[in-house]
């Protein structure tokens, strides 16, 4: 191979690994108008007839770096993600966002009745019972 095309191949890498950090930015980074730019964690919410069920990806956080709020308008549940090496350790490749994480779940709570937080298999699960009269 010659060395440009070796260059061109090793620039195309570079701009592709480029464009990828740029959209793994977009995809969990956001920023308020007035606050810092953190990850926002994906959810799954299920509902059956007795209870609603919400489940955050949060791989790797250890349950006392989770904050779960609940507001009037639903749930917010903060915290950081560490990366996981030290200062002097050589990182290969950095796949799994890191930082601040923040997320509001906008649920009706004042129909729902909400148990203890439960952190299993990476996910912070949050059940809310559905309360049985409506109140007024």
């Amino acid at each position: 191979m010659r060395s440009r095309d070796l260059m061109s191949w090793m620039w195309g890498d570079a701009l592709s690994l480029l464009e990828q950090a740029e959209r793994l930015h977009c995809q969990f980074f956001r920023a308020g108008p007035t606050r810092m730019p953190c990850l926002e964690p994906p959810i799954d919410v299920v509902e059956s007839e007795e209870a609603m069920i919400v489940y955050v990806a949060l791989p790797g956080v250890p349950a006392a770096a989770i904050v779960v709020a609940f507001e009037p308008g639903g749930v917010t549940v903060t915290g950081e993600r560490r990366v996981p090496a030290s200062s002097s350790a050589h990182i290969h490749r950095i796949e799994i966002p890191y930082g601040r994480f923040e997320r509001h779940i906008p649920l009706p709570l004042h129909v729902l009745e909400p148990a203890p937080p439960e952190l299993r298999d990476g996910c912070l699960v949050l059940t809310f019972r559905k309360a049985r009269e409506v109140p007024r």
